[in-house]
């Protein structure tokens, strides 16, 4: 018998040449039995550990009842008895088979081709590389090191065999692949291609705001502008150069000549009618001012200028101030301070008749009245919000109000009106620079509206594809916590506490905003499906007084419900 079963890219088996059906593995852990002795070497762990591994909080006897179900649906979706044994409490894989598995054939052409160094063996090696480790599982944690491992030799043997390409492919942020392939271009004197792997890289990092090229890179970049002569240089190559410089003085915490750079950098982009160009230059601007404590202030000095004396460029400006403007709203000292600047930058656009600066302090108002738990006057802000971005073609401003009257939908126990508004967010967030941010907000709601435990489950998975190097973290809270959430009330706890970890290093920037409320929140949900409803209490209670403190009704009453709610 010949059992081949594939892992990296993709979880597949065979039994003598008949792949068997995604349906055939009926229950979950019948899989990762497989996966899991597939992965062991020699394919065979003692059941303790194997219960250690997939039930660590339940009572032995408990625990081998669910290992021989495993056992038994693994054999049945096998299609043969023999290719799971039990013997001497050792749980075997096709011990009497020929088994052939993807991970086993990759290692050992890896080892091979990184002894022997030839070219030609490190594509080999490569090409047999199928795609991450188990990449619908990305949340079992002992998964992890494996994992890690399979792509760290991918990504030692793509290093050594200069196939950048496929580096860049596996990480498009590595700075190492791009700058190699920059000055391969030079070499072959092809400006073209390396001004594109440039803005390529400063893309991908620039997923995450406050990111950038390093000054080497830069350096890399500059020399290309200058092959064909300053004449030939057009404005956004030199305004992207610019934004590089300032976002390495802003890593260097040289906030001053980053501010200085990103006012200069703004003017050259509205000169040039760039408006990216506008927003991350602003963005930049108000990184620097975040970083000194001194974003508010900023912000209502450049609310009032823009909207008076320059209305076309109004909503890119304030684009690159969104992020703040939500961290603002999310920080320790709740959200009055930030609706009171709204109601203040209200009055201002409509006088300066600037529908743009009605939207933007609409939305916050709306964000300030839906934090406070008034449901109506969120709606009438954020209604009125949307209407007046949409004039103004405000894309991610619309987005961030839909995703708010999203939100009241949820609240209001709309889940079909809320799948509406989101898939509406989701559609128009493509369109705007920031769509890695709005995409990822935009997909904690879709977990949270979904219908079904099929629907919540594809909609988790389809969250966890947005989780990739370079993710913007702080965007990422509502995905995560939600996702733990949906999984601890499904009794899927092996997937929660990691989450929960991830996401409780995340809350710590955070300082005692929301965040760190809605994680206890989350560790309650996850205490009463593991049973200890002590403990469990004592979460909703924190996070109860924690979103009491910031001025969140609501979100108190619901953990005090929790609270009441045994079970």
């Amino acid at each position: 018998m010949r059992v081949s079963i594939h892992l990296l890219g993709r979880f597949a088996v065979s039994v003598d040449g008949r792949p068997i059906p995604a349906a055939d593995w009926r229950r979950d852990r019948a899989s990762a039995l497989v996966k899991l002795l597939a992965l062991r070497a020699a394919h065979r762990i003692h059941r303790e550990q194997a219960m250690e591994i997939f039930w660590p909080d339940a009572d032995p006897e408990a625990a081998g009842a669910n290992l021989r179900k495993a056992i038994h649906f693994a054999r049945r979706a096998l299609g043969a008895h023999d290719l799971i044994e039990v013997s001497n409490d050792i749980v075997s894989l096709a011990p009497h088979a020929e088994l052939e598995i993807d991970t086993e054939s990759f290692e050992a052409a890896a080892k091979a081709a990184l002894r022997g160094g030839d070219r030609s063996a490190y594509e080999r090696a490569a090409d047999l590389y199928g795609g991450r480790l188990l990449p619908d599982d990305l949340f079992v944690e002992w998964l992890d090191t494996p994992r890690a491992q399979s792509q760290q030799r991918y990504s030692d043997l793509l290093r050594a065999g200069g196939l950048w390409q496929r580096l860049i492919a596996l990480d498009p942020a590595d700075e190492q692949a791009q700058c190699a392939l920059m000055q391969a271009a030079l070499d072959a004197g092809n400006r073209v291609e390396a001004i594109r792997q440039f803005n390529q890289l400063r893309d991908n990092l620039h997923a995450e705001l406050g990111v950038g090229p390093s000054a080497a890179t830069i350096a890399l970049y500059e020399k290309a502008l200058a092959l064909s002569g300053a004449a030939t240089v057009n404005p956004s190559e030199r305004i992207r150069t610019s934004l590089a410089w300032g976002l390495v003085h802003l890593q260097s915490g040289e906030f001053d000549k980053a501010s200085e750079i990103a006012r200069h950098t703004r003017d050259l982009a509205l000169g040039a009618d760039l408006p990216r160009e506008v927003g991350e230059a602003s963005a930049l601007l108000g990184i620097a001012s975040m970083m000194r404590a001194q974003w508010p202030q900023l912000f209502r000095t450049e609310f009032i200028e823009w909207v008076r004396a320059k209305p076309a460029f109004v909503q890119h400006v304030f684009d690159g101030h969104l992020c703040l403007s939500e961290f603002c709203l999310c920080s320790a000292s709740g959200h009055a301070e930030v609706a009171g600047l709204a109601r203040e930058l209200l009055t201002v656009a409509e006088e300066a008749g600037s529908n743009a600066g009605r939207g933007l302090a609409c939305l916050l108002l709306g964000e300030a009245a839906l934090f406070s738990g008034d449901l109506d006057e969120a709606e009438r802000h954020l209604t009125e919000a949307e209407r007046l971005l949409l004039e103004a073609d405000a894309v991610a401003g619309r987005v961030l109000a839909i995703e708010r009257l999203a939100e009241i939908a949820l609240e209001r126990g709309q889940k079909w009106r809320a799948s509406r508004l989101i898939q509406r967010g989701l559609t128009d967030a493509e369109r705007s620079w920031l769509s890695p941010h709005l995409i990822m907000r935009m997909q904690a709601l879709a977990v949270r509206a979904a219908a079904t435990p099929k629907m919540v489950a594809q909609e988790i998975l389809a969250g966890d594809r947005l989780l990739t190097h370079g993710a913007c973290q702080p965007c990422s809270m509502a995905l995560r916590t939600a996702s733990a959430i949906a999984l601890a009330e499904a009794g899927e706890l092996d997937q929660v506490d990691r989450r929960l970890n991830d996401a409780e290093r995340i809350a710590g920037m955070w300082h005692g905003g929301p965040w760190a409320a809605a994680l206890w929140e989350a560790r309650g949900v996850q205490r009463r499906a593991q049973n200890h409803e002590i403990r469990a209490l004592a979460a909703f209670d924190e996070a109860a007084s924690r979103y009491q403190e910031l001025g969140r009704p609501r979100d108190q009453a619901r953990c005090l419900a929790r609270m009441g709610s045994e079970g």
